[in-house]
C-alpha cells in the first residue's frame, strides 16, 4: 500500500545523497499529490520526529519503515505538518498519520519528494520497483 497519491520513483532519484545512496537503507520514493499520509502497513508507530516531518513505523512482522516527508523539511520546524497519531499507537493500513500543507512545504523546502526507507532489512535485500509513475494511495 502506498502512503500517498503521487509519483513513485526509485530511491536513487531522490535529490539528497543520504537517501539516494541508501545510507539509511533501501526503499523507494514518492512525490505526493495529496495532503494526507496514511499508514502503508499494519503495525505500530515507533517514532514521530519532533518536527513532524518524519515518522517511523514497525510492521507486525518486525520490518521497520521510515517515511521522511520531503527533503530538508526539518528546517520547517513542524510548520506545515499536523500529526494525527502518537508514539506507540497501533495502526492499520490506511490509518491517517500526518496531514500536510503541501503548498507551504513546496514553497519552503528543497523538495516534497518523500523517501520510504526499510531501515532494518538485511543489506543484501534490494527493493526493485516493477512500475514507476503516478499511483493512487492503496
Amino acid at each position: 500500500m502506498l502512503p500517498f497519491d503521487g509519483y513513485v520513483m526509485p530511491l536513487e532519484d531522490v535529490p539528497d545523497a543520504v537517501f539516494s545512496s541508501k545510507m539509511m537503507g533501501d526503499g523507494f520514493a514518492i512525490e505526493p499529490t495529496n495532503n494526507t499520509l496514511v499508514s502503508p502497513i499494519n503495525g505500530e508507530v515507533v517514532s514521530i520526529f519532533p518536527t513532524k516531518h518524519a515518522i517511523g513505523l514497525k510492521t507486525d512482522e518486525g520490518l521497520e519503515i521510515l517515511i521522511h516527508v520531503g527533503i530538508e523539511t526539518v528546517a520547517l520546524k513542524g510548520q506545515g505538518f499536523t500529526c494525527l497519531v502518537e508514539d506507540g499507537q497501533k495502526i492499520k493500513q490506511g490509518t491517517p498519520l500526518l496531514k500536510l500543507e503541501l503548498d507551504y512545504i513546496k514553497e519552503n523546502a528543497k523538495s516534497i519528494i518523500t523517501p520510504v526507507i526499510f531501515t532494518n532489512s538485511p543489506k543484501e535485500t534490494k527493493v526493485e520497483l516493477n512500475k514507476t509513475g503516478y499511483f493512487n494511495q492503496g
